[in-house]
């Protein structure tokens, strides 16, 4: 007889605790059930420039004449005897934003201004983010307006001036070249930085007064008659500038201004500066005679350690 031996196998056991989920009502609370997709005006709630949200007239192709933020959806070619975008808001009303969006509003002979605020009276106008070429009258004319916005644009090849900003404007970050007039052209109480204007007809930066005009490039600006940077009126700070290759650098009409830590060079006349205005000393620098420099250190060739120093060179 077969002798077998009986195994007992012990498992042990798992004691699992209850574990209660809690989803919420099993019944969905009493009334419509909403949706919760936004709408288009939700997920963009500017207003695009077109000939159905913003039509033209006789001598606009767009027309913008209520308040809000606009944008552009692709490049524009202008019209001949039209503005790109006219601007005609009620006076005193709210602000008028466009962005550009990149794109660019290409003018063609016998065109107007590229944009153009047209209603008197017309505060807080807001220009950003494109290019404004080949208009025959302004690129971009904001004069009628005030506190205005002009940031992050290439303005070129205009028939009248590249910027024409109204009074207590902010222009910066913005390019202006080869404008038959000035490239960038402000009235009073207005900041121009961090611009730069190159090969304009006129001016390539021109203001009136109360402005700050800072740390901007001008070169080879005033083709016949015309400066880097011209001020025809008192009460402005111009600092930091560097104005070369014009009829003259840095031109001032009128006294009360001042004139600190600006560069200039290879213009007809650097420096036009009429009397009673407060002006670092101005450095002759055209011969700095300065040794090759090679290596980690080099001695001063500035020959000056005034702080608000103009320099020549």
């Amino acid at each position: 007889m077969n002798s077998r031996t009986l195994t007992i196998i012990t498992v042990p056991i798992l004691l699992l605790s209850a574990v209660w989920l809690y989803a919420g009502p099993l019944n969905p609370p009493a009334g419509p059930i909403t949706s919760t997709y936004k709408t288009l005006t939700e997920v963009e709630p500017r207003v695009a420039i077109s000939l159905t949200n913003t039509p033209g007239d006789a001598n606009s192709l767009f027309k913008i004449t209520q308040p809000g933020s606009y944008y552009l959806t692709g490049n524009v070619t202008g019209v001949a005897a039209k503005h790109g975008i006219e601007i005609a808001v009620a006076a005193n009303g709210p602000s008028v934003t466009i962005d550009l969006m990149g794109f660019e509003l290409a003018g063609v002979p016998g065109s107007l201004d590229g944009i153009s605020v047209t209603a008197t009276g017309t505060r807080n106008v807001a220009v950003h983010n494109g290019t404004v070429r080949a208009w025959g009258g302004d690129g971009i004319d904001v004069l009628n307006s005030t506190n205005n916005l002009l940031e992050d644009l290439r303005v070129e090849g205009n028939g009248g001036r590249g910027i024409f900003a109204g009074n207590a404007s902010t222009v910066t970050g913005c390019t202006a070249s080869f404008n038959t007039a000035d490239g960038i052209s402000t009235a009073s109480s207005s900041t121009v930085t961090g611009c730069t204007a190159y090969a304009n007809t006129g001016d390539g930066i021109e203001v009136s007064g109360d402005c700050r005009v800072t740390d901007n490039t001008c070169e080879n600006n005033g083709i016949g008659d015309g400066a880097g940077i011209h001020a025809t009126f008192s009460d402005n700070r111009i600092e930091g500038n560097n104005c070369t290759g014009a009829d003259r650098g840095i031109d001032v009409d009128f006294p009360g201004n001042i004139i600190i830590k600006n560069t200039c060079s290879g213009n007809t006349i650097n420096w036009t500066i009429v009397a009673n205005n407060v002006c670092g000393p101005i450095l002759d620098r055209t011969a700095p005679a300065s040794a090759a420099i090679s290596g980690n250190s080099a001695p001063d060739s500035t020959g000056s350690t005034h702080p608000n120093a103009n320099f020549t060179y």
